[in-house]
C-alpha cells in the first residue's frame, strides 16, 4: 500500500479552528473520498507536540493500492477540483503544505 500525506505546517487562524474543521468535513472530505482508487482517507488534527517541534495542525493521509493508483488519482479531475476548493481553507491558515509518499510496511 502507498500512503500520501499532506502536512499542514503552520497555524490555523486564532478563533477559526471550528470553521477550518467544518470546511474540511463539509467541502473537502467528499472530494477526497471521490479520488479514483482511494482506499482510505484520514484527517488528523494535532493535539500536542514535543517542545520545539514544528506545528502541524492538520495532516491529510490517503491510501492507495499502488504508485500507479496514486498517479491516476493525482491526475483526476476531482483532484484539481479539490485543489481549487482548498484555496478557501487556506484563507484560514498561515503556513505551507508539503506532501510525502510512504510505502506501508507489512508486519
Amino acid at each position: 500500500m502507498i500512503i500520501r500525506q499532506a502536512l499542514f505546517e503552520g497555524t490555523i487562524h486564532a478563533g477559526r479552528e471550528a470553521d477550518f474543521k467544518s470546511y474540511v468535513a463539509e467541502k473537502l472530505m467528499p472530494m477526497w473520498l471521490a479520488f479514483p482508487g482511494i482506499k482510505e482517507v484520514r484527517v488528523l488534527y494535532a493535539v500536542e507536540r514535543d517542545e520545539g517541534a514544528p506545528a502541524y495542525p492538520m495532516v491529510l493521509s490517503t491510501m492507495y493500492e499502488s504508485r500507479e493508483a496514486l498517479a491516476a488519482a493525482l491526475e483526476s479531475p476531482v483532484r484539481y477540483e479539490s485543489r481549487e476548493m482548498t484555496k478557501g481553507l487556506l484563507e484560514m491558515f498561515d503556513g505551507r503544505i508539503h506532501h510525502h509518499v510512504f510505502d506501508l510496511a507489512h508486519s
